[in-house]
Formats: structure tokens, C-alpha cells, sequence
């Protein structure tokens, strides 16, 4: 397994973090893209192929973002976004998170990703994508969200 700290949109201007606590870096940047959309299922598996695991953290004092909500979409074996390969999942107790689906195929010049949006209270709303390798089966990411 390849760990690999998630590269995230930040929805508004960057936060600050208090002096003398912990932190933990936000990450970076990455497009929302144009196929988001809003309510899907509850659930943590749309396939098999490819596991993805992580937690999800406050940059202030690093701490974990129990019940932070995760939304997952990604193309079919076809590369068409479809409803069945969209997600919503909470993080447990301890910010952590597992989400499997099938490894994402190229599609209109596209390396193979998976889009995600985090949410948490008193935090910005972070977007990204992450780009497994061809044969990666396993991939741990670290959302770290910029408190409000």
C-alpha cells in the first residue's frame, strides 16, 4: 500500500492556525470538475478493484473529524459517470475512512481518478482527486480540512 496526502480544493480564502498549537499542513488544490452532484446514496463500496483508506484531520492541532462527510464519484468500466459509482460515507469516531470501487479508466485524454468532497462542521469544504497508479489496488489518503 502507497500512503499518498490528498490534494484538496479549499473552498474560500486559506485558514489560519493558532500559534503554539499542533498543525497539520491543509492540502492543495485540485478542480471540482463538471459531474458532482449532490445527494448520493449512503454507502462505502460502488465496485471492487481498488481500496481506499485514510482519515480525516483538522489542520489545527491535527486532530481527527469524527463523523466528517466524504462524497466519492468516479466513471464506470465504460468511462461514463454514472449513479452507481457515487457515494456518501461518514468518518468513524477516529476520523477514519474506507471507501472500495473499481479502478477508474482513462476517458477523454483523463488519467484514471476518483473525485472526492469532504465536509465537517466548523471546516471548509475540500475537493479533490486522487490518481491511483495502473495495478495500484490499495491507496491511503489524509484529508486535512482548514478550520473556519
Amino acid at each position: 500500500m502507497v500512503p499518498v496526502l490528498a490534494t484538496l480544493v479549499l473552498a474560500g480564502p486559506p485558514g489560519r492556525v493558532s500559534a503554539g498549537e499542533p498543525a497539520c499542513v491543509p492540502t492543495s488544490p485540485d478542480s471540482l470538475g463538471p459531474f458532482y452532484k449532490s445527494n448520493a446514496p449512503e454507502r462505502s463500496n460502488t465496485g471492487k478493484g481498488l481500496v481506499v483508506t485514510g482519515t480525516v484531520r483538522s489542520a489545527s492541532g491535527c486532530g481527527p473529524i469524527p463523523g466528517a462527510r466524504i462524497e466519492w464519484w468516479s466513471v464506470n468500466s465504460r468511462g461514463s459517470y454514472d449513479d452507481d459509482h457515487r457515494a456518501t460515507q461518514r468518518a468513524d469516531a477516529e476520523g477514519r475512512y474506507r471507501y472500495e470501487t473499481n479502478f477508474p479508466v482513462r476517458y477523454f485524454g483523463r488519467p484514471p481518478h476518483l473525485h472526492v468532497r469532504v465536509t465537517a462542521p466548523g471546516h471548509r469544504t475540500l475537493i479533490t482527486q486522487l490518481y491511483p497508479t495502473p495495478g495500484q489496488t490499495a491507496l491511503t489518503a489524509v484529508f486535512v480540512l482548514i478550520p473556519e
